[in-house]
């Protein structure tokens, strides 16, 4: 009886470690969106297919989502758990309202105060993905991807098939970004700084928080 109480506690403990992973990555990509200099790989690609599909940012992350997760499901859903479903339903709609929430605070941002915007996303972001991935409940359904492509279908290394998948992401979503009309020198806006941070500095520092704040927080559980 203890330990069916002891594993339903830490089951709620990582569920919520997951919850609040998922809030605080999705709130951090809308601040990546106001400073416009750059987002993650996938969120090159949303951005590109929010330019010419006229529907909500929240909508749009459930529906392409929802697509990779029926791809996991029919191809591997081993790495498929509750933090997949957190991240599929609530990622796209905490970044709208962010978004929105920050645009309205702050209408006419200046160069200076992006760059600090971006910076701050990308500590928020790293702190946000250390609890959900320490959480271990599942990964978001773009990630389920690149682990099914290496190592079910074992068409090379982890890192070398994620790095494949992101640049696709992100010519996908500049060429997308461009189809709807938008010049060339608002790119950066979905692939700059921001982008190359992400994709090459991000891993250190989502340790540093897994090491000081994540581990810790399921320490005692047995």
């Amino acid at each position: 009886m203890n330990k069916a109480i002891e594993y339903l506690k830490a089951k709620k403990r990582r569920i919520a470690l997951s919850l609040l992973g998922v809030i605080i990555c999705a709130i951090s990509v809308g601040a990546f969106k106001l400073a416009a200099l750059g987002v993650d790989p996938f969120q090159s690609l949303m951005s590109g297919l929010d330019s010419v599909i006229p529907i909500d940012f929240g909508t749009l992350y459930v529906i392409v989502n929802a697509i990779l997760l029926l791809f996991s499901l029919i191809v591997d859903r081993h790495n498929i758990g509750i933090a997949t479903f957190i991240n599929l339903f609530l990622f796209g709609y905490i970044t709208q309202f962010t978004l929105g929430i920050l645009q309205s605070i702050f209408p006419n941002p200046s160069i200076v105060f992006r760059a600090v915007c971006l910076l701050v996303a990308i500590v928020v972001i790293c702190f946000g993905s250390a609890l959900y991935m320490t959480a271990d409940l599942g990964v978001s359904t773009y990630d389920a991807v690149a682990i099914v492509f290496s190592g079910k279908w074992r068409l090379g290394k982890f890192k070398y098939v994620r790095i494949c998948t992101d640049l696709i992401c992100i010519i996908a979503g500049c060429a997308l970004f461009l189809s709807a009309g938008n010049p060339i020198s608002r790119v950066p806006e979905i692939a700059g700084i921001g982008t190359i941070i992400t994709a090459f500095f991000m891993g250190p520092l989502i340790e540093f928080f897994n090491e000081k704040i994540a581990r810790p927080m399921l320490k005692n559980e047995k």
